[in-house]
């Protein structure tokens, strides 16, 4: 679909008139990271993303290079699909298993279907808080830098729109779930929420997106697979760089 709109081709992509390439971001790498790599490895100069992953996620990264970076607005907007896990019984400062476990509480007398209904009152149009450990600035600093120092300060709440929150799967403690929501949706938040609603925590585990729009993970190109058809390079910026410490939105 993508390759015949000239969508989602190196060729397209390094081309003056600009590209989109379908990425699939690899755990532990920041969205810039994937940038920076696409950049360095096919010698576009300008090329952004359009929608940030944490670094513990993994899947889709919409990248737009040359003249479509004009159109990041437009991608970012589409509706995204994740796919993820959660635990349940314990909390943790970032929402996620990026910072130590806390606050444990017994999950025995909780059955799955009390999540799944806990997971259904967060859907629809709701308001959100963002979390401490997220990119989000206030005073002109970013939340993640403040948290970091055991600071946690007053944030505004956020509305979103959560289209499905759905418990696919798992044994407690550890369950698995299906997301779609808008754009600026915290996916580990609404772990957080579910989990205080049902009386004893849960954390993000795992996190893949799996879509944006009619764009698929599916489609994406691997960093491995975009290093293999690059043309041979020499210098340093052909080597693969190693991913950068920092905390990103999910």
């Amino acid at each position: 679909m993508t390759e015949s709109q000239g969508l989602n081709t190196i060729e397209q992509f390094r081309a003056p008139a600009g590209g989109v390439l379908l990425v699939d971001k690899p755990k532990g790498w920041t969205s810039f990271d994937v940038v920076k790599k696409v950049r360095g490895t096919l010698r576009v100069k300008k090329v952004g993303h359009a929608g940030t992953l944490d670094p513990m996620a993994t899947g889709l990264l919409i990248l737009c290079s040359g003249p479509m970076t004009r159109r990041i607005d437009t991608f970012q907007a589409l509706v995204k699909h994740y796919e993820g896990s959660m635990r349940l019984g314990a909390v943790t400062p970032s929402y996620d298993a990026e910072t130590p476990e806390e606050q444990h509480r017994p999950v025995g007398g909780l059955s799955i279907d009390d999540v799944r209904s806990a997971a259904q009152r967060y859907t629809g149009e709701i308001e959100q808080l963002p979390p401490m450990y997220s990119a989000v600035k206030v005073d002109g600093k970013r939340l993640y830098s403040l948290a970091r120092k055991g600071q946690e300060v007053e944030r505004k709440a956020r509305t979103v729109q959560v289209d499905r929150f759905e418990i696919t799967g798992g044994t407690m403690p550890d369950l698995q779930f299906r997301v779609i929501c808008s754009k600026g949706t915290y996916v580990r938040t609404l772990a957080h929420d579910v989990g205080q609603d049902v009386g004893c925590g849960a954390y993000l585990t795992a996190l893949r997106r799996t879509a944006i729009g009619n764009f698929t993970a599916d489609e994406a190109w691997t960093i491995d697979a975009i290093v293999a058809e690059a043309p041979a390079r020499g210098d340093a910026a052909a080597e693969k760089e190693r991913p950068d410490a920092g905390r990103q939105d999910s």
